[in-house]
């Protein structure tokens, strides 16, 4: 069988996690905000480019983010 092909959305700088939009399970649509970010006293939505299902969250509020870090896991 098979495995499904995870698709991972990561941070693409270092920064604070302001809010968590989804929760595993959510169907999201390309164009959707998963996290809100802030860096440098602003804001950055990170927006999926394609449609899924979440899997899996791996961050939330409050948390300090590496450039590169899993913020959520979708299939």
């Amino acid at each position: 069988m098979a495995r499904e092909q995870l698709t991972e959305i990561v941070a693409e700088m270092v920064a604070n996690v302001l809010t968590v939009n989804v929760a595993a399970g959510d169907r999201i649509e390309a164009g959707d905000s998963v996290v809100l970010l802030e860096s440098m006293k602003m804001e950055i939505p990170v927006l999926v480019e394609a449609p899924g299902t979440v899997v899996a969250v791996k961050v939330a509020p409050g948390d300090v983010v590496q450039e590169g870090d899993v913020l959520v896991q979708l299939r």
